[in-house]
C-alpha cells in the first residue's frame, strides 16, 4: 500500500524535476528515494516517472496519479494540525540534547519534519563531545531529551532508536577494497579525533579488535572536519555513514566485519505532550537502521 512519504517522494521529484535535487530537499540519500519510488511504481502497477537525459517527467500513469497524492499530503497536515490544536502543542520549547555527530547526521531530516510540523515550536540544542558528557548534562536537567549512545545507567525511559554503521573515508582515487578489513589499513595514519570525542574511543577500540593502534596523522576536535581531512588525503577517516552529505568530495568504505554503534534516545518519566512527540517523530525519521 502506497505511503505518505512515497507520495511525498513522488511529488518532490516531479516539482524539482529531478531525483538528485529532491534527495537533497528531502535529506535522503538518492538510492533510499528511487527505491520508495519504484515501491510506489510496483504498487501502483506501472511507471510514475520517466527518466530523461536531461530530468524527470511525470508519466500518463504518474499524471493521474499526483492530484491524490497531492491531497493526501494535504489531507494529512490538516490532520496534524488538528491534532496538534486539541493537544496544546502549537507553541513552546524543547530542549534537547546531542552528541556532536547526531546532530550532523541523525538529527536533520527530523528537525526538518518537527519545523514543517510544528513551526511554533522551537527547538534548543546542546551538543556535546562524549556520551558521558551527555549523560551527566541529562543527569543535570539540563534537556527535556538526549540522543546518542545508548546510555550506560539511566533511571527514566530509553528508546532504542537502530543502530548507526560506520564507514572509512578515503580520497577519491584511494586504492583501498571495498569492503575494508581495518587491518588492510595499518600501516596509514589516520584522520582522529581529540580524546574529549567519544568517536576517538570509537576509532581506537575499532582499530584494536583489528589488532593494531591507528597511527595519528591529525587530530580533529570537529567531527564534521573528520571526513572531509580524509577526502584531502591526509589519512583515512572512521566516521558514521548517516552524517556524510549525498555529494561529499571522498570514497567510502564499508569495514568488515561492520563497525556499528547503538543510538537511542532517553528523558524524563512521563515526557510532556511536545517531548513526546518529537521522539515519536524522531523514532520514525532517525537516519539509523532499525
Amino acid at each position: 500500500m502506497a505511503t505518505l512519504r512515497q507520495f511525498e517522494y513522488l511529488v518532490t521529484v516531479v516539482d524539482t524535476g529531478s531525483f538528485t535535487r529532491a534527495a537533497e530537499l528531502l535529506h535522503v540519500s538518492q538510492p533510499a528515494l528511487s527505491h520508495q519510488v519504484r515501491a510506489l511504481e510496483r504498487d501502483s502497477g506501472g511507471p510514475l516517472l520517466e527518466r530523461l537525459p536531461r530530468g524527470v517527467r511525470p508519466t500518463p500513469m504518474g499524471r493521474v496519479m499526483l492530484p491524490y497524492a497531492r491531497s493526501a499530503l494535504a489531507d494529512a497536515e490538516r490532520a496534524r494540525a488538528a491534532a496538534r490544536r486539541a493537544a496544546g502543542l502549537e507553541t513552546g520549547e524543547i530542549q534537547l540534547a546531542c552528541v556532536y555527530s547526531v546532530t550532523l547526521g541523525v538529527l536533520p531530516p527530523v528537525l526538518r519534519l518537527w519545523r514543517e510540523r510544528y513551526p511554533g515550536v522551537r527547538v534548543r540544542i546542546e551538543e556535546f563531545p562524549h556520551a558521558e558528557t551527555l549523560l551527566a548534562a541529562m543527569a543535570a536537567g539540563r534537556a527535556d531529551l538526549a540522543v546518542g549512545p545508548v546510555p550506560a545507567a539511566w533511571e527514566g525511559p530509553v528508546r532504542r532508536l537502530g543502530t548507526e554503521e560506520f564507514v572509512v573515508v578515503v580520497p577519491p582515487d584511494d586504492p583501498a577494497p571495498d569492503p575494508v578489513g581495518l587491518a588492510a589499513l595499518a600501516d596509514r595514519s589516520w584522520v582522529h579525533f581529540t580524546p574529549g570525542n567519544g568517536l576517538a574511543e570509537v576509532l581506537d577500540d575499532a582499530c584494536a579488535a583489528a589488532g593494531f593502534r591507528p597511527r595519528v596523522a591529525v587530530r580533529t576536535a570537529q567531527t564534521a572536519a573528520a571526513p572531509l581531512l580524509a577526502a584531502a588525503g591526509l589519512g583515512p577517516a572512521l566516521v558514521p555513514g548517516n552524517l556524510l552529505p549525498p555529494a561529499f568530495p571522498g570514497r567510502t568504505l564499508r569495514t568488515d566485519p561492520p563497525v556499528r554503534r547503538v543510538l537511542a534516545a532517553y528523558g524524563r518519566p512521563g515526557p510532556d505532550p511536545l517531548t513526546g512527540a518529537f521522539l515519536e517523530l524522531l523514532a520514525a525519521e532517525a537516519r539509523v537502521a532499525p
